[in-house]
């Protein structure tokens, strides 16, 4: 594991916003919470969370996360945010 994954997670993004991130499938952000994860990535990509919708949830390492917004979160997991059926993303 390098110092980078030690300080940072990844968040995986949904292929229906990979049109914000540019293209990119995840990205590496320092982030102790969703909540501060979703600050982080609205401030590297403008609008995310608003596309994202507020019907969403997270896996995190492989664990889903129905209300995620207060889920603490630890350098070097991976996390992918889940997009509901109907609204958001």
């Amino acid at each position: 594991m390098t110092a980078a994954e030690t300080e940072t997670v990844r968040a995986m993004i949904p292929s229906a916003l990979r049109q914000l991130t540019r293209g990119a499938e995840s990205v590496e952000l320092p982030a102790r919470d969703v909540r501060g994860l979703l600050r982080a990535l609205d401030a590297r990509f403008p609008g995310f969370s608003a596309e994202l919708g507020p019907s969403f949830a997270v896996s995190i390492d492989g664990e889903i996360i129905q209300d995620p917004l207060l889920e603490p979160i630890t350098p070097g997991c991976e996390v992918h945010f889940l997009c509901a059926v109907s609204g958001g993303c």
